[in-house]
């Protein structure tokens, strides 16, 4: 062990790493593995090095259902005719099979990528689907609403929720892409308050009749998640995750632009008699007047009156039951419950606990019992770790933390905060592209990922994608690749970060192994490692892990820029005077510092750039145990159990530990 033990951040003794869940209807695109998935997984590998590789489980998969996949399916046959004979499910499972050899394209080490629908992962989580139903519809936490629901009478359907596009209702928000319930944005509304829909099969305004569903009693837990988002406030949660969780804990309200009661000719008198009670806001520099109501019974009256009136209005972010049915035919079985037939689960509620059915899967997979995802999602001394867009918030922050409350405690009783054992959310802003948002559904269609290895190495993506600092605001993706030629300007900034591997230190570890083998015949020497040194390790060391603990990544590559340049420095002056000199005692130093330079640079490298540390550990014949953070000060010789007999791999002229990619090396100069 090292030092400043006091100082140290606490990891759990186990972890759950989760990454999102792309849909089963695309390949994945840029945004998928940069926004995502790597941060995810250098997290999954540093704990692994930190706390044991059997203590880490990393799960994601393929989310199966849903009306996106149905629409998309829909559309393939329609384009394809009568000659296609795929099933949804056949269609499914070709998309999965592209993501997950794109996953380890890049390097994802995925315990398991699943899929919601497929194989083995798909039957417990139909199993675990069913089994949360039925303790929630036991305890009393489901209720049956008639909801408006949209049918196209020229089709003779009800639509799916993306079959229905219009104008998100919610107050602020300028998303034109907004479906049944939900907005490209994810805010959450009731159908009926959907502005200008249109069906997206015959593109006239569809009609609306009630349908019955399940939901969840989501606007019961207002109280509770307050509570919970002011005890995540004093922990290491990212703080606009925080905010918008609280964005959908005021109370109900509507807001009336005050150009409306000149437009009907109403009055804000005569309406404040018509509406419920509630509690009226006006200032005189906003456009528009607010009236808060204490319930959405009372809300949705006022709504009725408004509509009746004619005033247009916007409603206010607040909790909403939460649905977990619907009745499309592709989606997980609803248990047949009272008069309730043939539904299936809404896709976001299954994929919120569809993490927990791959870590059922992988731990079945290791021969263990199904009651052992407990100890990995249940325990004290463990932990989940979510990585989700910021678009995602409102599911994992607000609809999981209440729905997994409520999946462990009696009817009648939030239970206590303090004991709930919460994953924890990781949200990234978004990745923009050239400056512009990208999205599968937007205008501007994004790379997929793995075009970008036509290009880029996965090492040079991950590090860069990492340094982009997602983690504080959305930022662009600008790979000169995609510019034409007359736009391109300097060096690509993908290249930024990894030419600190594929030169910077690349270089240092040649010169380590090539001087080791000029002069001392490739042995490791005794030199005690010099104060200077030292004391910048284990300053990177500690940096980097505090930083990885807050989940900084960004943070992590100036920290790695800063220590292999120093080391490089370091490296270039002293060896310099020694050549010049001849000066062997210097010489036998600086190697020395250099190869403990080395040792330490591939230990925080590690996690993010692993097939290039795992080429120099190879180099450098020491076991496993180098990634250990029990040892992370302790130097090669230490690491070495044959010191005798030990001696470096030897190094052909021009070996490369971190590879540049072949059209880089054809397009630009080497730059060494």
């Amino acid at each position: 062990m090292f030092g400043k033990e006091n100082t140290r951040p606490e990891f759990p003794k186990r972890a759950v790493i989760t990454a999102g869940m792309p849909y089963g209807n695309k390949e994945l695109h840029f945004g998928h593995i940069g926004g995502v998935f790597v941060h995810a997984d250098t997290f999954a590998r540093f704990l692994r090095d930190r706390i044991g590789e059997e203590n880490v489980i990393f799960v994601s998969g393929t989310d199966c259902y849903g009306s996106p996949i149905l629409e998309s399916y829909r559309k393939l046959k329609e384009e394809k005719g009568a000659d296609y004979s795929e099933t949804i499910k056949d269609y499914v499972r070709k998309n999965h099979n592209h993501q997950k050899e794109t996953l380890a394209a890049y390097e994802i080490s995925l315990s398991l990528y699943a899929a919601s629908a497929l194989d083995r992962a798909g039957e417990i989580h139909k199993e675990m689907s069913q089994e949360i139903f039925d303790t929630l519809y036991k305890n009393g936490f489901l209720e049956k609403l008639a909801t408006p629901q949209f049918f196209d009478p020229d089709f003779g359907v009800f639509l799916n929720g993306r079959q229905v596009i219009g104008n998100c209702p919610i107050e602020g928000c300028a998303s034109e892409k907004a479906y049944a319930d939900e907005c490209s944005l994810g805010h959450q509304y009731m159908p009926s308050e959907l502005l200008n829909p249109k069906s997206t099969l015959s593109g006239k305004t569809p009609e609306v009749k009630e349908v019955a569903n399940w939901y969840f009693k989501l606007e019961e837990y207002t109280q509770w998640l307050l509570d919970y988002v002011a005890k995540e406030r004093k922990e290491n949660t990212r703080k606009y995750i925080i905010k918008t969780i609280e964005e959908f804990l005021k109370p109900p309200c509507i807001y009336v632009k005050k150009s409306e009661f000149e437009r009907t000719g109403v009055t804000e008198d005569e309406l404040n008699t018509l509406l419920p009670e509630h509690e009226l806001s006006k200032e005189d520099n906003k456009s528009s007047v607010t009236y808060l109501f204490q319930n959405l019974g009372e809300r949705d009256s006022a709504r009725d009156v408004l509509n009746n009136k004619g005033i247009r209005f916007r409603t206010g972010k607040t909790l909403v039951p939460f649905r977990l049915s619907g009745n499309i035919e592709w989606g997980v079985p609803v248990p047949d419950t009272e008069d309730m037939k043939d539904l299936t689960f809404w896709v976001w509620p299954e994929s919120l606990w569809a993490p927990i059915s791959f870590t059922k899967t992988y731990l079945e997979m290791q021969g263990k019992e199904q009651t052992e995802w407990k100890n990995w999602w249940e325990s004290e001394d463990a932990k989940v770790y979510q990585f989700i867009g910021e678009d995602n918030i409102y599911f994992y922050g607000n609809a999981e933390m209440a729905l997994f409350s409520a999946l462990k405690l009696q009817y009648g009783d939030k239970g206590d905060v303090d004991n709930f054992i919460a994953p924890q959310l990781i949200a990234n802003r978004h990745i923009l592209f050239m400056d512009k948002k990208a999205g599968s559904s937007s205008a501007i269609k994004p790379p997929m990922a793995r075009d970008l290895l036509e290009f880029y190495t996965p090492e040079q993506l991950r590090i860069h994608f990492l340094s982009l600092g997602l983690s504080q605001k959305s930022v662009s993706f600008k790979p000169q690749v995609y510019l034409p030629e007359a736009e391109r300007e300097g060096v690509d900034p993908v290249l930024k970060e990894g030419n600190l591997l594929t030169n910077v230190f690349n270089r240092l570890v040649r010169s380590c192994f090539y001087t080791a083998q000029k002069y001392y015949d490739s042995k490791l020497l005794n030199n005690e490692i010099s104060e200077e040194v030292r004391k910048e390790s284990e300053e990177a060391v500690l940096t980097y892990e505090r930083h990885m603990y807050n989940h900084e990544f960004h943070s992590l590559t100036y920290v790695l820029d800063s220590y292999i340049r120093f080391m490089n420095k370091y490296w270039v002056n002293k060896m310099r005077t020694a050549e010049t000199t001849d000066n062997d005692t210097l010489r036998r130093q600086v190697l020395a510092d250099s190869l403990y330079g080395v040792r330490i640079g591939i230990l925080l490298l590690h996690p993010i750039a692993p097939t290039g540390c795992e080429k120099i550990r190879e180099y450098l014949k020491v076991d496993e145990k180098i990634w250990n953070w029990d040892y992370a000060f302790s130097t090669l010789n230490e690491l070495v159990t044959d010191k005798e007999n030990h001696s470096l791999k030897f190094l052909e002229p021009k070996e490369d530990f971190f590879e540049k990619h072949s059209r880089q090396l054809e397009a630009y100069a080497d730059g060494e």
